[in-house]
Order: structure tokens, then sequence, then C-alpha cells
């Protein structure tokens, strides 16, 4: 089979819709864990003790234009999206700061430096987690799927106050709305 070519900030209008399967279902009212994690900016990110309200948006993985995405990525419900959902909140950053969100971030399983780049190229104005080993995503049993030997996060936002998971969003689709669709949950006062 010879692989897919792809422009990243493009959805197919034809992407299978994800179901809620209950993965996300016991997170509300669970306290984030006492784990740092590496950050695109160098540092080592721990919201367990984090004060006010964190955004944290959980995504499967980044592509790079140009490169070929895994076998059947658009046939996995929730899989692509991933960089028009990371732009969405890009382009509502002030507006969720203004809305009383004191820090916002990325989650997948992709290695640091894969997270750099995408931030880079985007200019994203928040930092990107790594959880490449895991923790968080057992820590928290986030839902996950299996692609051409990785592990990857399914899709889904979650707000914090104080370190505790207060509001989910599970499935998130589609996924260039996430953002959006965190503003509007704020604007109706939670």
């Amino acid at each position: 089979m010879s692989a897919v070519l792809h422009n990243p900030l493009e959805l197919p209008a034809d992407l299978p819709v994800p179901v809620d399967d209950g993965g996300a279902r016991h997170l509300a009212g669970m306290a984030w864990p006492d784990i740092a994690l590496p950050a695109t900016d160098g540092a080592a990110v721990n919201l367990s003790g984090a004060p006010g309200r964190t955004i944290v948006y959980a995504y499967p993985r980044t592509g790079r234009p140009g490169e070929a995405l895994p076998a059947g990525w658009d046939a996995i419900p929730g899989a692509r999206g991933c960089t028009p959902q990371s732009c969405g909140f890009r382009d509502h950053f002030a507006a969720l700061k203004g809305l009383g969100v004191a820090q916002l971030y990325g989650l997948s399983t992709q290695e640091r430096d894969d997270q750099r780049e995408v931030a880079q190229r985007l200019h994203l104005p928040f930092g990107l987690l790594s959880d490449a080993r895991l923790e968080i995503q057992r820590a928290l049993r986030l839902p996950t799927f299996a692609v051409e030997g990785m592990t990857l996060l399914k899709r889904l936002t979650m707000v914090l106050d104080d370190g505790t998971i207060t509001k989910v969003f599970y499935p998130v689709f589609p996924p260039d709305r996430s953002a959006a669709d965190v503003i509007a949950w704020l604007q109706a006062g939670d």
C-alpha cells in the first residue's frame, strides 16, 4: 500500500464521528496526579497543584506537512484533526484567558521533539506536554487506541480547577471546534 501524503490543516469532509465509549466517564472529580511532564519550552510541568483554571486538551498525534499518515488514519474515529484542534486553541487563546483560564496545555504521547516542531510551526502561545512514558495516561486511565505500534490518546479536553478535573469534553468532534466548545461552556457559566 502506498503512503498517502496530507495537509494537516485540512479535515476531510467524510471523517468518521467518534462515539462516547465511556472511556472518560470516571475523570470528573479526579485529582491530577503528582507527575511532572516535559513541556515544549523545556520546563517540567506538574499540574497537580496548579492554581486556578487549567485547560488540557489531549490529542493522538500531530502530523507534519508532506509526511505520510499512519495506515488507515482517516478511518479511525477521532484520530484526524490534531493540527486544526491546536490551531483552534491558538486562535482562541486570548478569549480563553479573558474567560479566566490561567493555563492551557496540549497533551499527547509524542516525544517532546515532535511537539516542539509543531509548537514552533503553528506558533502556539502555550505549551504542549509529552506523556511519552504514559505516566498520566496510566494514572488517570485516559482512553487510548493503538496504531502502528504507537499508543495514542483519544481526543478529549479536561478542565481543571486547582488541580482537580471538573469538566471533561469527550468525545471531541469536530476537532477544529474544540476550543469554541470550551469557550461556549465557559460563557454559559459552567
